[in-house]
């Protein structure tokens, strides 16, 4: 299974979560999420993290977390921190994809999507600039 379709599915599932609840969640509570995961992602020293505020009412999500790992060691490393980080805060119910071979894990926790790479893949989806508000349009 290719990464794109990954990411297709992961999308659509969290898109269906959000639709199933019924409601929006608070502003506040997924920049408090938001917080949580760059705090993470910078102890366990994550590099070039972006964070993309999607427009509101996205049914994808809030916001897109990006950062790279030096090596597949390093990434997956960062993931596995990650995680550690937000059971002990007793956040739950969020899916990964990619741990396996670590070239790009995505953390789907729902309101917030976060991308970890190696830098050569990450370079190859752009999502910042797929993601961008800048970016061009497809018609």
């Amino acid at each position: 299974m290719s990464m794109v379709h990954d990411l297709s599915q992961a999308a659509q599932a969290s898109a269906n979560r959000r639709n199933d609840a019924g409601e929006e969640p608070q502003s506040s509570d997924w920049r408090k999420l938001l917080s949580l995961i760059t705090s993470s992602l910078e102890n366990s020293k994550a590099e070039d993290i972006s964070v993309i505020e999607l427009d509101p009412g996205a049914a994808l999500a809030d916001a897109m977390v990006v950062a790279s790992g030096r090596s597949t060691r390093h990434v997956s490393a960062v993931a596995e921190r990650l995680m550690d980080d937000l059971r002990k805060q007793g956040i739950r119910g969020y899916s990964v994809e990619g741990l396996e071979t670590a070239d790009w894990v995505l953390v789907d926790l729902g309101d917030v999507i976060v991308h970890i790479f190696r830098p050569e893949i990450r370079e190859l989806y752009n999502l910042e600039k797929l993601w961008s508000p800048h970016a061009p349009k497809q018609h």
